[in-house]
């Protein structure tokens, strides 16, 4: 007795479901992962100018040191705020250089943008500036930042006003331009 054969033909294997979906989820969740370690270490990692966590500036008392008196409770102490440290001009080059040196390109952009886009690197430079008013100058250059940032807002809020009204910034750039570089050389950048 012959047994059957069943009769074999070829066909194409069907493809495999492409797996665009799930490599395009590992990568998203690959990249979030990155930003948060990245924000938690920009946050987290202490900076140059900071102590560490702990850590003084000063000894602890010593043995041959004697605490003050208590306070009878009709005496209220006297609390006196320590007067500001006097940065030197190498330090405060290096706080407010970024700003300063951002300035200028921020310039640039306005001269070539219009409208929106204009008045969005406006308001950078305005903000800029409220953070060079705040920053705490040496004593020997006092007067003249503060009348140098003075005028260098003023120069940015005119700028302002005319890139709003859409009319010519050309005046407006060359003089919030020159007053940037006043505080420039003020600082010695």
């Amino acid at each position: 007795m012959s047994e059957q054969t069943p009769e074999l033909r070829w066909a194409p294997m069907t493809p495999k479901p492409k797996n665009r979906r799930r490599i395009w989820v590992i990568i998203g969740i690959v990249l979030a992962a990155v930003a948060i370690i990245g924000a938690t270490l920009f946050f987290l990692v202490p900076r140059g100018d900071a102590p560490a966590p702990g850590a003084s500036g000063s000894p602890g008392p010593s043995a041959n040191e004697t605490a003050p008196p208590p306070l009878s409770p009709t005496q209220t102490p006297e609390v006196t705020q320590p007067a500001p440290a006097d940065p030197t001009i190498e330090v405060f080059r290096e706080r407010v250089g970024g700003w300063l040196t951002d300035a200028p390109r921020g310039l640039d952009i306005i001269v070539a943008e219009t409208g929106e886009a204009a008045l969005a690197v406006v308001d950078t430079l305005e903000q800029d500036a409220r953070r060079l008013s705040d920053a705490q100058p040496p004593s020997t250059i006092e007067a003249q930042w503060r009348d140098g940032v003075t005028a260098y807002a003023q120069r940015l809020s005119e700028l302002n006003a005319a890139v709003s009204a859409g009319s010519d910034t050309a005046d407006a750039v060359s003089a919030a331009r020159e007053a940037v570089s006043k505080l420039q050389g003020i600082v010695g950048l």
